[in-house]
């Protein structure tokens, strides 16, 4: 007998939700410490299937980038800390799709850029994906070049009900998580969300197989996942979790969402160094000269509404300091445990 609570959730077509916020009914109520198996479809609803279904065509804007939730969580409350752990993503099809949008994207004119030359192509890319060898294999839609590349799932999109009566669609990014699209959230990533409403509202969508730093197209590789997380509440924490974070067994995170994309890096970067300093104990400006020694800055995303930016830091940097009472490595263990027994 299972010695874990385990609620499963594969929604309808019409019961994803396509905004983050407090009026989104919530489709399940789980326990601190409950393991969540979610089903979620890709950021096209799972219309865009071949080279012909141009998205523009089988997709009704603005319906995209689908999310599976929200979740209630029980006793999560305004200052408290959402703990969201990613022991399973998994690709549900062996095929996955990218594209590009005549308006989206890094190298094309968009409705905040606007230029007079034609805008891109809107074309399709299908992907064979091996979820037994590992790998994804592009083709070129001009030609006939293969290329095999190792299988790399994340989720672009997780987040909580923003703070106030602010709902905002899940393709953009803040301080409440949504659409960060940062290959830093694979399996083995504890993400934590500062709670804005009681239940948190946490919901999960826009897996890829595969990302790019920055996410140059406007597109992943874009799949329909199966993905486990396990939940915990962490009491009180909000005020030290200003933005979404992240940790791993190695490293820690911090992510900061705006535009222009250098005001992204400096969110980031600074809620990285006010972090290591309240958790080690090191003067602001002695963590301020560690981390521009040690720091990472892994780009995440250039397309979306608000761009993306991490910071990162070597957790061998950070030897005895004390970082959410050490839930990363509890919840890393429940999930191991869980996956052993599945």
């Amino acid at each position: 007998m299972s010695n874990f609570e385990v609620i499963s959730y594969r929604p309808e077509p019409d019961e994803y939700a396509w905004v983050f916020g407090r009026s989104v009914p919530p489709v399940r109520r789980v326990r601190p410490g409950s393991v969540v198996e979610i089903y979620t479809e890709d950021c096209f609803g799972g219309l865009v299937r071949s080279s012909a279904d141009l998205p523009s065509v089988v997709c009704q804007f603005p319906y995209l980038n689908p999310v599976s939730g929200p979740f209630y969580v029980e006793g999560a409350e305004p200052g408290d800390t959402l703990a969201l752990h990613f022991a399973a993503i998994e690709p549900a099809r062996d095929w996955a799709v990218s594209s590009t949008f005549p308006h989206f994207g890094a190298l094309t004119a968009t409705h905040q850029t606007a230029m007079l030359h034609p805008s891109l192509e809107e074309r399709v890319w299908v992907y064979d994906v091996d979820r037994v060898g590992g790998t994804v294999t592009y083709h070129a839609s001009r030609g006939d070049a293969v290329i095999e590349m190792p299988l790399d799932p994340m989720h672009g999109t997780v987040g909580v009900a923003p703070a106030g009566l602010e709902a905002l669609q899940t393709i953009t990014p803040g301080a409440h998580g949504g659409n960060m699209d940062s290959p830093e959230l694979r399996v083995g990533t504890t993400a934590y969300f500062a709670v804005n409403h009681p239940g948190a509202l946490f919901g999960v969508g826009d897996g890829h197989c595969r990302q790019g730093q920055g996410e140059l197209c406007g597109t992943a590789v874009e799949a329909a996942m199966n993905t486990t997380v396990v939940v915990d509440v962490i009491k009180g924490a909000s005020t030290a979790t200003p933005w979404p974070r992240l940790e791993t067994d190695d490293a820690i995170m911090s992510t900061g969402s705006t535009r222009p994309l250098e005001d992204a890096y400096r969110i980031s970067q600074h809620d990285l160094v006010t972090w290591v300093a309240s958790s080690t104990g090191l003067d602001l400006l002695d963590s301020y000269q560690l981390v521009s020694q040690a720091g990472e800055a892994p780009l995440a995303n250039v397309c979306d509404p608000n761009y993306t930016f991490v910071a990162k830091l070597a957790k061998k940097y950070l030897s005895g300091s004390d970082l959410y009472g050490g839930v990363h490595a509890r919840l890393r263990q429940t999930a191991a445990a869980y996956l052993a027994e599945r």
